[in-house]
């Protein structure tokens, strides 16, 4: 089963995140600040340490990992909808070490911004609230 819904462009946004903020709480106070129902988000820069995840399909829960390092963003690439009435990001994460390895997962709370530029776009449409799904074991957005 398909969920698709046609949005609008709305409103866009360049913004620079505090320093030492929480990336994925920053970007999801900001969409709440602004009352961004749904959107996308895109982001680069650099963490102090990162915290990403990794679903266990099997077992249906998430994994973590934390990195106490400096790693710079690569791409932060995500969505905004609700969940319990309140904003909720879904952001992947690439990162890179020193060495130019790479790392990679489901952007965690704990990633401590040093520097982060990122483009919010708004959509304007329908609302989109996440609910779980039996068949995953995660919270995806729901059918009206």
């Amino acid at each position: 089963m398909y969920i698709v819904h046609r949005y609008q462009q709305g409103r866009k946004w360049v913004a620079r995140l505090p320093f030492e903020a929480d990336l994925l709480e920053a970007l999801e106070h900001f969409a709440g600040k602004e009352e961004i129902k749904v959107g996308r988000v895109e982001a680069i820069g650099a963490v102090k340490k990162a915290v990403i995840g990794f679903y266990d399909q099997d077992k249906k829960e998430y994994g973590s990992l934390e990195f106490e390092e400096p790693l710079e963003i690569l791409t932060c690439l995500g969505n905004f909808s609700r969940k319990d009435g309140l904003p909720k990001a879904h952001l992947h994460v690439t990162l890179s070490r020193h060495d130019g390895s790479t790392l990679g997962g489901h952007l965690m709370p704990g990633s401590t911004v040093f520097a982060c530029e990122a483009v919010i776009e708004e959509l304007v449409g329908p609302g989109l609230n996440r609910g779980y799904d039996p068949q995953t074991g995660l919270p995806l957005w729901e059918k009206k």
